[in-house]
């Protein structure tokens, strides 16, 4: 049964030493209770109570780390099923496959373009998080070939996938081998392969042919001393993929079914079709996917996915916001327009945009609406004309422009009067409601 944060607290040492990387022993036991953290994060811990807490305390999904030069991919780790109930904590890594019998300079090639590729959106920088590397030919050798190419032009981390242990191991030579995961691990190989993750400090996936199948072998793995696990539930289509993922993520979280409580893997790219396979990742990051493996990179498939998944993982009660402040676009001089929006990232992005495409200079005030849109701010209050006035000072925007006129949303155009009674001295100006319209806004009225 799982115990509340002020139980888990009586069982802490409650000497607030802040070892465990939090500022109290309070503090601590909530996370342990909400499943956030692990309790080995505390060095202190009675073995009385470690022994009591060590089940309840653990996250119902464990949280695996992939991990290279820098760069690294967490999965799992989730407590709930729906994002509204709470959030999403760690989004799924998206991976490029490679196999080892393509050349070798092909392998370069197409891993530097994926490497490379990196997208702005709303202010968030978007990217693969790693590769993987597929033996079809079985060779020992061609595969550490086909590592050591991967390895060569990206240093993200990687997936290396094989059936046959030693191949496997020539993989993990070519590389470190820690916070690799190896795929994968079944009821013919899981002993070679739980010793090669154990001596190399890897992750190691798991599959199986039914679910059954997959909890009892991860309970032999994990007493062999290997407890960084991914499941593969086997299935490649949409009706059965999405039934297992649901599966899996229910059994762990309503019935806290330790065995089964991993980060899942899925391969899109063995749908052979890139349609197919764009659709099959977009359901794999809406529902539970832990790592997913792409054959296909085009920027043009890959920025949806990206977007979908930030979407997706963004915490539904901390939209993605702007500093707020007063912005340059198109070196403005102290002539030109003053604008005024809220600091919600999409919000800022769509006037800014719209605005530095057409190449007209103007000046924009961001206020400080906390996070929200232009009229869910002003229905929350968050929006008003004395938020916007102090702004107005706060910014020091009279020492920036020489004017004291100002366009505001047309979707708040209520509040022009009373922010002319906050800024007596000012010209309000109702703005058009849409982004897009503000160029023409811009040309003909403001001329």
């Amino acid at each position: 049964m799982a115990l509340s944060g002020i139980q888990i607290y009586k069982m802490l040492p409650q000497t607030n030493c802040k070892d465990c990387g939090f500022p109290t022993c309070l503090a601590f036991s909530m996370k342990l209770a909400a499943k956030q953290v692990e309790l080995s994060l505390c060095p202190h811990v009675s073995d009385e109570s470690k022994e009591k807490l060590s089940e309840s305390a653990a996250p119902p999904i464990r949280l695996v780390t992939l991990s290279a030069n820098g760069h690294e991919v967490k999965a799992g780790n989730e407590t709930v099923l729906f994002r509204h109930e709470k959030t999403f904590f760690y989004k799924p890594g998206l991976f490029i496959r490679v196999r080892d019998d393509e050349a070798v300079e092909t392998i370069r090639e197409k891993l530097a373009l994926a490497d490379a590729y990196e997208v702005v959106y709303v202010g968030i920088e978007l990217a693969l998080d790693g590769f993987a590397v597929e033996s079809v030919s079985g060779d020992p050798a061609v595969f550490a070939q086909a590592v050591e190419a991967a390895r060569s032009v990206s240093q993200r981390p990687l997936l290396l996938i094989a059936d046959d242990p030693k191949v496997i191991a020539a993989g993990l030579e070519a590389t470190n081998g820690k916070g690799t995961l190896i795929y994968g691990a079944n009821n013919n190989n899981w002993e070679e392969m739980t010793e090669l993750a154990k001596a190399k400090g890897a992750s190691l996936a798991v599959t199986a042919g039914s679910l059954e199948g997959l909890a009892e072998l991860t309970e032999k793995i994990k007493g062999q001393g290997v407890e960084d696990l991914v499941i593969d539930p086997g299935a490649r289509d949409f009706s059965t993929s999405l039934a297992y993922a649901t599966q899996l993520r229910r059994l762990a979280l309503k019935k806290n079914l330790r065995s089964l409580g991993y980060p899942i893997i899925v391969f899109p790219g063995d749908a052979g079709d890139p349609a197919e396979e764009s659709m099959l990742a977009a359901q794999a990051i809406a529902k539970y996917a832990g790592f997913i493996v792409l054959d296909h990179f085009a920027p043009e498939k890959v920025y949806p996915l990206l977007v979908l998944r930030e979407n997706i993982y963004t915490d539904p009660q901390k939209p993605i916001q702007v500093q707020p402040g007063l912005y340059e676009l198109n070196n403005p001089t102290a002539d030109d327009p003053l604008l005024v929006t809220t600091n919600f990232s999409i919000t800022y992005f769509s006037v800014a945009n719209e605005v530095e495409g057409s190449g007209l200079p103007a000046w924009l005030l961001v206020s400080d609406a906390e996070g929200m849109s232009v009229l869910t701010a002003w229905a929350a209050g968050k929006f008003d004309a004395e938020r916007i006035a102090k702004d107005v000072k706060r910014f020091e925007v009279t020492g920036k422009v020489n004017h004291k006129r100002m366009v505001i949303p047309g979707h708040v155009a209520v509040i022009s009067g009373e922010l002319e009674e906050e800024l007596p001295d000012w010209e309000i100006r109702v703005g058009p409601r849409e982004a897009v319209d503000l160029p023409a806004f811009m040309k003909q009225v403001l001329k």
